[in-house]
């Protein structure tokens, strides 16, 4: 529609400058539909609560919780479904948090629309509009529509919720000559969800609802899929093989049993007696607290995790994709030089004496609209620039207002390029005008050179124009000032011609004081930082080198040259770009995809409803908390409430270090769940009594084991996480030497566990027996937890140095002595009354594994080999 002219539109929205009838709009609302974005079907949450028993090991579990019902063992039965029951609700809450961006995307369009109707001007509600109404806005209107502008009056809109760059769009008449341009640089457009800052216009609505720049990010946003962590792959995969283990042993344990003669009631019991021993029954809860824990350390740094198991995704981040404005740099304009046209002075470096340097930094305060009052800045950001520079250097700009009134104005508008400002010195009327410095000095005549006024020649304009072309090619956004005495006090549009030039100002938007050091440990981390900015290509090359990110031009490309990549060539050239300009929603899908294709896990930044679809795609979606839109928000993983990119690098220096103490964790539950396997299976083939009840096994599972994974999670960061390269997310958790080491530690405290139960066979009979076995696997596995703590030994990194385990030790102690010694208890827990005589040798016996354990890790140690889990 940009490049059309306004005829040809109206003839394609079938449509006139008088607007649309009643009958037309009922007509088009029939056809077309309403003006509103829609959303696909959500699942009811009761579906959602169902799905959650699926997994197969869940199935697992259920089934032994009704074969313990039917055989009347009431205890087991109950915290089983309890279990299942507490994590599926769990889950379900997680699942109903996830999907709210698209409310938020639907709260962007304003409520109510002017537009003419049957020849007169009305106010309908905004999703009444239809394609070729004619639409009145003005200053404080947000955009209902998108649609062609037909007369402008110095209209000027922020699109940032489609661009995400905050300044200022000034929009124009005229068709636009190339087809192929982006929402920012349609200029004779205004868009759904844009805000009119300044001036006024009247359009012609093109598209509404779904067809617009806003009702296609919905529909990425639709599209957009929800990815799985590695975590919860490893988890899932881990699920299935477990899953097939249990069937198969259970099946076997039960039929070798039958073969033996046990009742079927008896063998049930041993096969569902291993089945509890196999399922980590804790795993999906602790992994949840942990990650729990994580998110509250993480938030007090800056960072809000949305989603848990985002958490655990940051350690493996190997591409960030962050914003320009607001993120990498500080979103605010500054001064950073003047000119006279020959000499530069660094704007930190001004001299009030100078009469030069006083009079400049005067008159670009006077023309000007911005205020600062005590630290509030209220106006456009490059105007503010200004006043914060002069008032740097001691000149408040109340003071000088009144002490140099304005008398008349121009304002700035999109046509002329110019703004000017009349005011009554002492000397006399003066006019001073800034605006773009061609069109400066194509009116300039004269130039303001030592302290005094003389012709401008053709040699003054080239070194002025140079010194433009330096300031635009470093990335800086480029003011005129000029002045001129008139006689009148009423201004004119002809006054602004034969101006004076006094000097160019270069302003920029600066990269944050931390994004250098961060940008250097993201790639002493193995991660590749890449800029995806809404800005033009040469200012986001020149803030990127600055900072660390791009070392040659050739490593940056603009969103025209995306579309025409399929998507194979760009991921034959994505891992060679690190900047990316002007780009669209649509290429930011892309670049995410791009990355994703290749195996690498990505993490992208965003604040607007544009970055919407990708932060959703992307497998960490950040948004931005200070300046960032409700739908943005709605559609990450995280939200950084001081919007820095060195937060996202502190979060994954945690998310490191938490996805380590996880997998501590899980080695933790999976080793001691062994030793229980494998204690059942042993007495299983040698005909011996189950050493262990359902419910002694749920009790070491869901209790005593629990708080030591939980104080595992608790570990402190390592500080050598981000000098390593970013885990390969493809390799799976369950490594060889994870599940080898898994069984080596859990047979280590199998076999002290069967030593005392064969002891308390001896010396008195089952009920001794099975009392000594649980007590013993029990406290073995509390104090297997201090094995589990890091890979080194335990006099490599402290014997105290983790309080939360000791809490750990303490209390699951505590409760199996209650368990041990309590009578009603006992009763519950089927504990041998002769325990008491007995109970020493279960404490003695549970360090034997600490023992042989930590001197295996010493021995790795001490010959250097690596010991990893």
């Amino acid at each position: 529609m940009h490049t059309q002219k306004i005829e040809d539109i109206f003839k394609i929205v079938n449509s006139s400058k008088k607007g649309l009838t009643q009958d037309q709009v009922k007509d088009k609302q029939e056809k077309e539909g309403f003006n509103e974005l829609i959303s696909a079907k959500s699942e009811h949450v009761i579906t959602v609560f169902l799905s959650q028993f699926t997994d197969f090991l869940v199935v697992i579990l259920l089934v032994a919780g009704l074969i313990s019902l039917l055989l009347k063992d009431i205890e087991s039965a109950i915290v089983i479904v309890a279990v299942t029951v507490l994590n599926a609700i769990l889950g379900t809450t997680q699942h109903i948090k996830a999907g709210k961006a698209l409310e938020s995307l639907k709260s962007l369009s304003s409520p109510i629309a002017k537009v003419q109707r049957n020849g007169n001007k009305i106010e309908i509600p905004a999703k009444e509009v239809v394609v070729g109404d004619i639409m009145f806005l003005e200053a404080g209107d947000y955009i209902s529509a998108d649609g062609r502008i037909l007369e402008n009056y110095s209209l000027q809109v922020n699109e940032s919720s489609l661009t995400g760059e905050s300044i200022s769009v000034s929009k124009t008449v005229e068709e636009l000559a190339s087809e192929n341009l982006t929402v920012g640089d349609r200029k004779n457009m205004v868009f759904t969800g844009g805000l009119v800052t300044y001036g006024r216009a009247t359009i012609v609505v093109t598209q509404i609802g779904m067809n617009t720049e806003i009702g296609k990010i919905a529909t990425l946003l639709e599209s957009a899929q929800n990815k799985k962590t590695p975590l919860q792959i490893n988890l899932d995969t881990f699920g299935k093989k477990l899953a097939i283990v249990i069937i198969f042993l259970c099946s076997i344990i039960f039929g070798i049993n039958l073969l033996r003669g046990y009742p079927i009631g008896e063998s049930f019991l041993f096969a569902v007696a291993l089945a509890v021993a196999a399922i980590p029954e804790a795993l999906s809860s602790i992994v949840t607290i942990v990650l729990a824990i994580g998110t509250q350390k993480m938030a007090k740094e800056h960072a809000i995790i949305r989603k848990l198991h985002a958490v655990e995704s940051l350690g493996g981040v190997s591409v960030i994709c962050s914003d320009k404005t607001g993120t990498l740099t500080q979103n605010k304009m500054v001064v950073k030089n003047i000119s006279n046209g020959y000499d530069i002075y660094d704007a930190n470096e001004l001299d009030i004496k100078n009469n030069y340097h006083k009079q400049f930094l005067e008159w670009m305060t006077l023309c000007n609209d911005a205020v600062n009052s005590n630290g509030q800045e209220i106006g456009d950001p490059t105007e503010v620039a200004l006043i914060n520079l002069s008032l740097k250097y001691g000149i408040n700009e109340k003071e000088l207002r009144q002490t140099i009134p304005r008398v008349s104005e121009l304002p700035f508008d999109s046509e002329r390029k110019l703004m000017s400002t009349l005011h009554k010195t002492a000397s006399g009327t003066i006019m001073i005008t800034k605006g773009a410095i061609d069109v400066i000095l194509s009116r300039a005549t004269r130039i303001y050179d030592n302290n005094k006024v003389r012709t401008i020649t053709e040699k003054d304009k080239q070194s002025i124009s140079k010194i433009n072309q330096d300031f635009s090619q470093a990335g800086l956004r480029v003011l005129g000032l000029t002045s001129k005495t008139i006689t009148s006090s009423e201004l004119d549009f002809n006054d602004e011609n034969d101006l004076v030039f006094n000097g160019l100002i270069a302003m920029e938007d600066p990269p944050r004081v931390e994004s250098k050091q961060a940008v250097y440990e993201c790639k002493m981390a193995g991660i590749k930082p890449v800029m995806i900015t809404g800005d033009h290509k040469i200012t986001a090359i020149a803030i990127a080198k600055q900072i660390g990110i791009l070392k040659d031009d050739s490593e940056a490309i603009e969103g025209i040259e995306l579309d025409v990549l399929s998507d194979e060539q760009l991921r034959e050239l994505v891992t060679k770009i690190s900047v990316y300009a002007r780009v669209s929603p649509t290429h930011k899908i892309r670049i995410v995809n791009a990355w994703q294709q290749l195996g690498y896990l990505v993490a992208m930044t965003g604040d607007g409803v544009n970055d919407a679809p990708a932060l959703k795609q992307a497998d960490i979606g950040v948004a931005m908390g200070k300046v960032g839109t409700e739908v943005a928000k709605e559609s990450s993983d995280m939200i950084l409430t001081d919007d820095n990119f060195a937060t996202i690098v502190k979060a994954i220096s945690n998310g490191r270090s938490i996805y380590a103490n996880i997998k501590h964790s899980i080695f933790f539950l999976l080793s001691g769940n062994m030793a229980g396997i494998l204690a059942v299976i042993y007495t299983s083939i040698l005909a011996l009594p189950l050493p262990f009840t359902a419910v002694h096994l749920l009790f070491i599972n869901l209790i005593t084991d629990s708080m030591p994974a939980i104080a595992l999670g608790l570990e402190s960061p390592n500080n050598s996480a981000m000098q390593e390269a970013p885990r390969d997310v493809k390799e799976s958790m369950l490594s060889k030497r994870f599940v080898f080491e898994t069984f080596l530690q859990g047979a280590v405290i199998a076999a002290t566990t069967l030593a005392v139960f064969h002891y308390g066979l001896a010396v008195s009979g089952i009920a001794l027996a099975s009392t000594l076995a649980f007590s013993t696997l029990t406290l073995s596995r509390l104090v297997h937890g201090f094995n589990c703590r890091s890979n080194l030994p335990l006099h490599k990194i402290g014997f105290f140095s983790n309080k939360y385990q000791w809490y750990a030790l303490i209390t699951g102690t505590s409760l199996l002595v209650a368990v041990l010694l309590i009578p009603y208890l006992q009763n519950v827990f089927k504990i041998s009354s002769e325990i008491p005589r007995y109970i020493h040798i279960t404490f003695i016996a549970s360090l034997v594994p600490l023992v042989v354990i930590q001197i295996y890790k010493t021995i790795y140690d001490y010959f250097n080999l690596k010991f990893s889990i």
